[in-house]
């Protein structure tokens, strides 16, 4: 009897070291595979080459998404309308069409980003502001806007006569590309307001619907 014990003891304390292994091979397991998931970045295509647009698209999802990663890649599209849209309709229509362009060119993402930059005519001035849209790869799609400010009127003169922003801006400013930099916004403000901040609180606001999926 004691050596049939004895036994027994010596396959259960066998069995309990093969238990005691597999579960730290499975603890060592479980620890890399976090690793990895939590260490992956979430790619963002932003409809557009533009390094201002690139960096405030970056900077607004960063601010949303604190606990995550993301790569972010610029691609060249069509608007789909003027060089310089003229109205909300046309310019929140000109992000709408970057973002579905984006979609087709780069389809393997997880966001697409379109940044539409626009003027209303009021009047005799002239107003100007972007719409930013926001696709993810669930299918829940997020619209904003940003503030707007009016322009001088020595650039709305230029832009009447067919000239676009960025370029009336270098005209009047005697600046070089400025709307790859602070942009109109920056050089009124004196980079109070820089052209990336100014589309940055908008991206922020087209992330809502992709962050509160329940509400929308």
């Amino acid at each position: 009897m004691a050596k049939l014990y004895q036994m027994k003891l010596k396959e259960a304390r066998l069995h309990l070291n093969l238990y005691s292994k597999l579960c730290q091979e499975l603890l060592l397991l479980y620890t890399k595979c976090y690793i990895r998931i939590s260490g992956m970045k979430e790619r963002i295509i932003v409809a557009s080459r533009n390094p201002v647009k690139m960096n405030a698209t970056k900077s607004g999802f960063l601010r949303v998404f604190s606990n995550k990663t993301f790569a972010i890649e610029g691609v060249s599209v069509d608007s789909g309308v003027s060089g310089q849209p003229m109205g909300r309709e046309d310019t929140l229509k000109g992000a709408i069409n970057r973002v579905n362009e984006a979609k087709k060119k780069e389809p393997n993402a997880d966001y697409w980003v379109g940044i539409e930059g626009g003027l209303t005519k009021i009047g005799e001035e002239m107003e100007a502001y972007a719409w930013i849209v926001i696709k993810s790869k669930t299918g829940n799609i997020g619209k904003g806007r940003t503030g707007s400010f009016f322009l001088p009127q020595k650039v709305a003169n230029l832009i009447n006569q067919g000239i676009e922003l960025g370029e009336a801006d270098d005209i009047v400013f005697k600046r070089d590309n400025s709307k790859q930099e602070n942009g109109a916004v920056g050089i009124l403000t004196g980079n109070v307001l820089t052209r990336a901040s100014f589309y940055e609180e908008a991206v922020i606001l087209a992330l809502i619907p992709i962050k509160d999926t329940d509400l929308y």
